[in-house]
C-alpha cells in the first residue's frame, strides 16, 4: 500500500505555504478530487511544474475514505461506492494496479427481491442468470426480451467506445458525429430522448422485470424513469470495461479512496507537489491562484477540479459562460445512507445467503411508484423509494432517492425520518435489518455539499441526462485564458472515470507555452 493510502489521502503540507509559492509553477490544479490528481499526473509526467491544492484535509474529493463513526475502526466510502467506469487507459498508463489499486467484479451485478419472496437476479454466469429467470415463471418471450435489452446498451457501448474512435477520449463528438457511429435511428432515440421506462416497455411486459430494471436509469439524476432521457443514464453506467470483462462493476479492494490514492501516488511519484488543507479564494488568470489567507501562488495555467459553480466564485468570467454555469443544472435528489453493520441481515428472498454482500442489490417500490416518488421530491418532500445497496467489509452504503436539497422543514429537522425511509424500505425485504445497524450516518444533498464541495450535493457535478452530456458537457478550455476544468462536469460525464482529468490535462499541454512567471504578493 503507498504511503497516500496509509494516510487515507491525509497528506497535509509538503512544506509551508510560503515556501510553495516563492517557487514558480506551470500549473496549479485546484481541488485534489481524482480527476484533479488524474489531470496532475499527466501533466507531471510531461515534465511540467505542478501544483495541486485541496481545500479539505485529505484527497480524493468524492471518491476518498473517512471515518465518520465514533468507532474509527470504520473506514468508510462517503459517497462513490463501486469502480465500473474507471478508464482502463487510465489504469494501464498511470500503472495504478502496481500501486495498489485491486478490485473483484461484483456478483451478482444485480440482485433484486420482491415482496412475494422470489427475487430477479442478474449474474457474471449467463446460464445462472436465465435459470433464475425461468424460475420466476417468466415465458420465453420475456427472458428474451431482457436479454435483448440488455444486449441494446451493450451494442452501443461497442459502437461508442471500440470503434474507430473511442468517443469518450478527447473532445465530444457532434450529435450528428455520434448519430453517424451509432448507425441507428433507435439507438439515437435511447441516446437522446428516451425514458427508461419507455425503453424497458420495448422489450418486456412483465412488471417485475420493469421494476428490476428502472433504477439503473434514474441513478444519481433528478428525474423519475418516465422522464425523458433517462435511458441515456442507464447507457453512462454501463458504457465502460472492467478488466477486460466488459460494462460491469466491481469493488475496490480498501474501498473507493483507494483510487485516488493510487492515482495521487502516481501523480507524486512523476513530481507534482501534492498540498491538502490549503483553500483557494481567486483565480487570477494567466497569474496564478490567491489562496485564503492572502499568500499569492503564481502559476501560468490554472485546473479547476471544483465544479463550475464553486470556479465561478472564484474567477472573473464572460457574462455569456457565466450565465450558462448558472443555468447548469446541479439538483440532486440522492441520499446516502452509510452504515456499519453488526451482521449482515438475512433477506426473506435469500434466507441464509451471503452473496449479497459481494454483489450490487436494489430495493424499490416499483417503477410507478418511483415517479411519484419524484414528484413528491420536486414539491419538497422526502420519498425514499429506491435504493441500491453495496456492502464491503463489514459496511453498507446505499445511494437512496428521491430527497430533495431544499427540504421542507430542513434537513436536520426531519434527517431521523428519511433515515427512517431507508430502515422501512430495506426492513420490507430484509426484515431484521434494524437489528443489524452499530450505526449509520445520512447525508442529504446539502450535507454531501458541505462535506465534499460539490455545489448541490450532485455527485456528477451536474446532470447526466442528454442536454447537458456529450458536446453540450463543459470542456476543459473555458473562455477565460489560462483557466481549465478538469472535473465531472466535463466530458465524457460523471462517475469515478477519470478520462475527465486526462482529456484536460492533454488540453493544457496542447495549449502550453514556455513561459514562467514570478511570485509576490497577492494582488
Amino acid at each position: 500500500m503507498n504511503e497516500i493510502a496509509v494516510q487515507l489521502g491525509r497528506v497535509g503540507l509538503p512544506e509551508p505555504v510560503e515556501d510553495l509559492a516563492r517557487r514558480r509553477w506551470d500549473v496549479v490544479v485546484v481541488g485534489g478530487g481524482h480527476n484533479g490528481l488524474t489531470c496532475a499526473a499527466y501533466l507531471a509526467r510531461a515534465g511540467k511544474r505542478v501544483l495541486v491544492l485541496e481545500a479539505r484535509e485529505r484527497l480524493g474529493g468524492a471518491c476518498t475514505l473517512e471515518r465518520p463513526f465514533e468507532d474509527q475502526q470504520y473506514v468508510v466510502s462517503p459517497c462513490a461506492y463501486v469502480v465500473g467506469l474507471l478508464d482502463e487507459t487510465v489504469i494501464r498508463e498511470l500503472d495504478l494496479k502496481r500501486r495498489g489499486l485491486d478490485f473483484t467484479i461484483a456478483d451478482p451485478q444485480l440482485w433484486i427481491p420482491y415482496d412475494d419472496g422470489t427475487a430477479f437476479a442478474q449474474w457474471l454466469d449467463h446460464d445462472r442468470t436465465l435459470r433464475g429467470l425461468r424460475d420466476l415463471g417468466l415465458p420465453q418471450k420475456e427472458i428474451d426480451g431482457y436479454f435483448a435489452y440488455e444486449d441494446l446498451f451493450d451494442r452501443m457501448r461497442i459502437k461508442l467506445r471500440k470503434g474507430a474512435r473511442d468517443t469518450w477520449m478527447g473532445d465530444s463528438p457532434t450529435r450528428e458525429e455520434l448519430g453517424e457511429i451509432l448507425g441507428d435511428t433507435y439507438m439515437s432515440d435511447v441516446l437522446f430522448h428516451a425514458s427508461i421506462a419507455d425503453v424497458i416497455d420495448d422489450f418486456v411486459t412483465d412488471q417485475r422485470l420493469k421494476d428490476a430494471l428502472f433504477g439503473q436509469g434514474i441513478i444519481g439524476t433528478y428525474a423519475g424513469p418516465r422522464d425523458p432521457g433517462t435511458a441515456a443514464v442507464k447507457l453512462m453506467h454501463f458504457i465502460g470495461e472492467l478488466d477486460g470483462v466488459g460494462a460491469v462493476w466491481g469493488y475496490v479492494k480498501g474501498g473507493m479512496g483507494m483510487v485516488s490514492f493510487a492515482i495521487a501516488d502516481a501523480a507524486r511519484e512523476a513530481g507534482a507537489v501534492l498540498a491538502a488543507g490549503v483553500p483557494v479564494a481567486r483565480v487570477l488568470p494567466g497569474e496564478g491562484v490567491c489562496l485564503d489567507d492572502g499568500t499569492f501562488i503564481a502559476a501560468d495555467r490554472v485546473v479547476s477540479n471544483a465544479d463550475p459553480k464553486r470556479l465561478m466564485t472564484m474567477v472573473d468570467a464572460p457574462d455569456d459562460y457565466r450565465l450558462r454555469i448558472a443555468e447548469w443544472d446541479v439538483r440532486s435528489p440522492v441520499v446516502k445512507f452509510n452504515a456499519a453493520l453488526r451482521r449482515l441481515p438475512s433477506w426473506t428472498a435469500a434466507p441464509g445467503q451471503t452473496f449479497m454482500a459481494h454483489g450490487v442489490v436494489d430495493v424499490t417500490t416499483g417503477l410507478d411508484e418511483a415517479q411519484r416518488a419524484f414528484e413528491r421530491c420536486q414539491a419538497g418532500e422526502p420519498a425514499v423509494g429506491f435504493g441500491e445497496i453495496y456492502v464491503q467489509d463489514g459496511l453498507m452504503s446505499v445511494f437512496g432517492q428521491y430527497a430533495p436539497y431544499a427540504l421542507k422543514g430542513g434537513w436536520e429537522a426531519r434527517r431521523d425520518e428519511v433515515a427512517r425511509q431507508f430502515i422501512d424500505l430495506i426492513s420490507r425485504y430484509a426484515p431484521d435489518f434494524a437489528d443489524c445497524l452499530a450505526h449509520y450516518e445520512v447525508l442529504g444533498p446539502p450535507d454531501i455539499e458541505a462535506r465534499v464541495g460539490l455545489t448541490g450535493g450532485h455527485i456528477f457535478q451536474g446532470e447526466v441526462r442528454p442536454d447537458q452530456m456529450w458536446d453540450r458537457r463543459l470542456t476543459p478550455r473555458t473562455p477565460v485564458e489560462g483557466v481549465y476544468l478538469c472535473g465531472a462536469a466535463t466530458h465524457p460525464g460523471g462517475s469515478v472515470i477519470a478520462l475527465n482529468g486526462r482529456n484536460a490535462a492533454m488540453a493544457v499541454l496542447v495549449d502550453m507555452g514556455d513561459s514562467t512567471r514570478g511570485t509576490g504578493e497577492c494582488p
